[in-house]
């Protein structure tokens, strides 16, 4: 039970906090989840109840909301219970919360090895440097924010490495009661997605004519001092897309599809991993390890081999 204050109030503190110590990026999503769902459901109430968590999980969960977003939301309800319990004014209490079973896990969208063969050969004879940051990340791997961010000078043409460094998004502000949006460029949210990123050697051809007549501090997709955000590079890759007739795959799809042909080309998962920034293995198993019956016959041949006398 709070002592005198509503849960609006206890979060208020807290946010205000917590602005002290995290990304504006983070505060920023921490808002927005306060004041769309978190303080519509409990903001009047002086007590924070596992029962009334549990039932704000399933009623979520009932509405189409993902589990990601709902566990998003639950930890941060369970850092407003900490900070008040830590602070004198709620009492210490054990919650042991359930989430439904989730659904079958959806293969990631990848592009046919024949469109993005088609794509890339476009993109060898018709070039600008908008078409060539799609390039990239069919070769590497990059996420939007990440392309959107590299400048010249984070492409080490001797030694043929792309230095990941920083991110670009948008962020969804809510401050003094306004809402706004802005611009954000800073460091990866994860020390793993601050990474080197080896560069293939047909894109090395491209990129060293272009290096030596390039500022170095300017930013990759539009050789100039101002970045292009990711809203906007999203809509001329679909553009692209339709131009070429091929099918249509969201840009994330790009780094779905380099994931997967590394692992059709028989790339060990850890090192995949690696190049694309995942603070864990499991991840990239998770994500794009789906044998199918064939890799299973194979498999179960391959053993029943190795013990035959």
């Amino acid at each position: 039970m709070l002592h005198g204050k509503t849960i609006k109030e206890l979060s208020s503190e807290w946010i205000e906090d917590k602005k002290k110590y995290v990304k504006r990026s983070t505060y920023a999503l921490y808002s927005v989840l306060l004041e769309n769902q978190i303080l519509p459901a409990f903001g009047a109430s002086r007590s924070l109840d596992e029962a009334e968590v549990q039932d704000f999980i399933f009623k979520k969960i009932s509405s189409g909301l993902s589990r990601k977003s709902v566990k998003d939301i639950v930890a941060v309800i369970k850092m407003i219970k900490r900070y008040g319990i830590r602070n004198g004014v709620l009492e210490p209490a054990e919650w042991c919360l359930k989430f439904p079973m989730p659904p079958a896990k959806n293969v990631p969208v990848v592009m046919s090895l024949q469109d993005q063969k088609k794509i890339l050969h476009y993109i060898e004879m018709n070039f600008t440097l908008k078409s060539l940051g799609i390039y990239v990340c069919l070769l590497t791997g990059m996420r939007i924010g990440e392309i959107c961010a590299l400048k010249w000078k984070d492409i080490d043409l001797e030694y043929g490495i792309f230095h990941v460094r920083r991110i670009i998004e948008r962020i969804y502000i809510i401050e003094d009661g306004q809402r706004r949006t802005e611009l954000l460029i800073g460091t990866p949210k994860t020390v793993s997605s601050l990474r080197d990123i080896p560069i293939s050697r047909s894109l090395l051809r491209i990129l060293k004519p272009l290096k030596k007549i390039i500022n170095e501090d300017n930013y990759f997709l539009t050789n100039g001092q101002r970045p292009l955000e990711p809203r906007s590079y999203r809509a001329y890759y679909l553009r692209l897309l339709k131009m070429l007739g091929v099918q249509k795959v969201k840009f994330h799809g790009l780094r779905h599809s380099f994931a997967t042909r590394c692992i059709e080309a028989g790339c060990d998962y850890k090192t995949i991993s690696s190049i694309l920034g995942h603070a864990d293995i499991s991840t990239t198993l998770n994500l794009y390890v789906h044998p199918d019956i064939a890799q299973k016959k194979k498999c179960i041949d391959k053993m029943a081999r190795s013990m035959e006398i």
